[in-house]
């Protein structure tokens, strides 16, 4: 009976149809055909909307800043391999295309790659399109921008990568060689200039704009004037040095150039620090540095990621900073947690370095300090906010619990925001720190409430480091403390001191950059081109707090190794290339020390 039927719902679709037989011919009900989406500016906008989504951030449960001297990843999800340079081409840790978090999906070589090659079919078949005009052209400095953001990546990772500029078919050869870092780098930048041709200087900022372009021309110019890429010499006789390393050509002349470059943006005279460079008191400039971060966009902010919380409110990874980061006795997780080290390099107040050999900071290490260090931490006896119910009753003040207490009998009562508390004691520190920075504490992080501020991808901020930085290679030092300081006095901090020079000044310069833009992705990769990294990969440091009985004054103590940390010179500079790579591609050579 039922194969009747179907016979004539068969018969009754051919007398609709009659003898025309397009009706075999109808177009999937699921996705656009080629030929519609490049003839609909509409759908090439909704294409290239796809290729932002390839953008990474840092809102992930383990961040950037946990694979360097920063933090510290407390639940150990493959961090330490790269801390311990441990990895290998069979093996990246959470780095790995197949780490179980995909927090770094959009990071590794075969995601890159499948967003250059959309950006690369954007272009092949804008052209054949014939469709012209600002709208266009604009989506055309978009894609320029965005193909030079995947590339710089690449080349921040492994140094010089095959360059694909065309969308492969299965009759092209695939066997392709690495391009050198120079070849690279200078890929990247022609991306940055076609796409400053094109782009507005001002706009929607979850869209690339002449600001954008010319702030990634910035920074991979810097990066390519760095020590690091300025010779292999430390390799110890990897046979293609030209793969990571400048071969020819002056250091001054590209540090000239990314000078120039951070000049550009400076000069497009869109941008300026959010707040202005003066306050009446550090507490106004320590709240200034916390809203930088808690709004939808502002003065300083050149390119932002938003995020589709709608539609992942149920996904236990959607980015959500608070939860991952808030201190475990407010129902937090306390993951990403800045180490000694970093909170130890936050000045005092009055422009001094901070030392634990002087007897009067070391009994009171978290008074006059650096306004960053009060918006960017939170330690022991800093007033957060409200406790939820389950401990609002324990501590109707708010303030962190890092330490512990001694009681009459000798025993002790751990703090509510340690891992010995009676919260979330599988979460939290082990170093006495958490995260305050990027957190919202109007906003209640659970798993399915999180708060809806951007990711800043770039910022002014980082532009004026880059520029003082180049100015200090080339010895114009008082160039540089102009800039230097614009950042210093927005922060509540005192100008760099007239007499610091050479060394000294470069000394102070990269901890202003470690201070200004920390937990921001640039430290993992300041560390290397810098060549520091052997200095600052060490075990990483905690603080033990004790409040003797009867007393409100703590005792502090330096914890020297909370997590083991290993540097391998010949090995960590770079990412290896994956052994799956390598066995589909023959042409590739691997990256020195695997």
């Amino acid at each position: 009976m039922n194969r009747i039927k179907n016979i004539y719902i068969l018969l009754l679709i051919l007398l609709i149809t009659g003898c025309n037989d397009d009706f075999l011919e109808v177009a999937p009900l699921d996705r656009f055909s080629d030929s519609a989406v490049w003839s609909d500016p509409a759908l090439i906008t909704a294409y290239v909307d796809n290729i932002y989504m390839g953008q990474h951030h840092a809102f992930q449960t383990e961040m950037m800043s946990s694979l360097s001297d920063e933090s510290m990843d407390v639940w150990d999800w493959e961090a330490k391999p790269i801390l311990n340079s441990e990895i290998s081409d069979s093996y990246l840790g959470v780095l790995s295309p197949w780490h179980w978090t995909g927090d770094y999906y959009n990071l590794t070589w075969n995601s890159l790659y499948k967003n250059i090659r959309a950006c690369n079919l954007f272009f092949e078949n804008i052209e054949k399109s014939g469709l012209e005009g600002d709208d266009i052209d604009k989506l055309k400095g978009e894609v320029h921008f965005l193909r030079g953001y995947f590339y710089g990546w690449l080349m921040s990772f492994y140094g010089g990568v095959p360059i694909i500029d065309k969308a492969y078919t299965p009759t092209d050869e695939f066997l392709v060689p690495r391009n050198t870092l120079e070849e690279t780098v200078n890929f990247i930048v022609a991306d940055c200039d076609a796409a400053a041709a094109m782009l507005p200087a001002s706009g929607d900022k979850a869209r690339a704009t002449k600001g954008a372009a010319l702030t990634l021309k910035s920074k991979i110019l810097l990066y390519a004037a760095s020590d690091l890429f300025a010779s292999a010499s430390w390799t110890n006789g990897y046979g293609n040095p030209e793969l990571i390393s400048y071969t020819s050509g002056s250091q001054m002349d590209r540090w000239k150039a990314a000078k120039d470059a951070a000049k550009a943006v400076i000069n497009l005279g869109v941008y300026s620090l959010y707040g202005g460079t003066s306050f009446d008191s550090q507490e106004a400039a320590t709240q200034n540095y916390i809203n930088i971060f808690l709004n939808n966009g502002n003065e300083e902010d050149i390119f932002l990621s938003f995020f589709d919380h709608a539609n992942n409110a149920n996904n236990w990874d959607n980015p959500n900073v608070g939860l991952f980061n808030g201190p475990n006795g407010w129902e937090n997780w306390g993951g990403n947690t800045p180490i000694g080290q970093l909170v130890d390099d936050y000045e005092m107040a009055d422009g001094t370095y901070f030392d634990w050999s002087n007897p009067d900071q070391a009994a009171a290490p978290y008074e006059n300090r650096d306004p960053r260090f009060y918006a960017n931490i939170l330690y022991d006896g800093a007033y957060w906010k409200p406790r939820p119910e389950s401990t609002a009753g324990t501590d109707p003040t708010g303030r962190v619990q890092t330490g512990s207490y001694v009681q009459a009998d000798g025993t002790t009562i751990p703090g509510l925001d340690t891992r010995q508390g009676p919260v979330q004691d599988w979460n939290g520190t082990y170093t006495g720190y958490y995260l305050r920075k990027f957190i919202d504490p109007a906003v209640n992080h659970t798993a399915t409430n999180m708060q809806k501020y951007p990711w800043r991808q770039m910022r002014y901020a980082e532009v004026l480091l880059n520029y003082a930085e180049a100015c200090i290679e080339l010895g114009e030092e008082g160039e540089a403390k102009t800039y230097l300081n614009m950042i210093r006095n927005r922060a509540g901090m005192p100008d760099v001191p007239v007499s610091e020079t050479g060394v000294d000044l470069m000394e102070r310069y990269r901890n202003e950059r470690r201070i200004e833009l920390s937990y921001e992705q640039h430290r993992y990769f300041d560390i290397r081109r810098w060549m520091i990294a052997p200095d600052v990969i060490t075990p990483a440091e905690g603080i033990k707090i004790v409040y003797p009985y009867g007393s409100s004054t703590p005792t502090y103590s330096v914890l020297d190794n909370v997590q083991g940390r290993a540097w391998n010179d010949n090995k960590s500079y770079f990412l290896p290339i994956l052994l799956d790579e390598l066995n589909r591609n023959n042409e590739l050579i691997q990256n020195p020390g695997y």
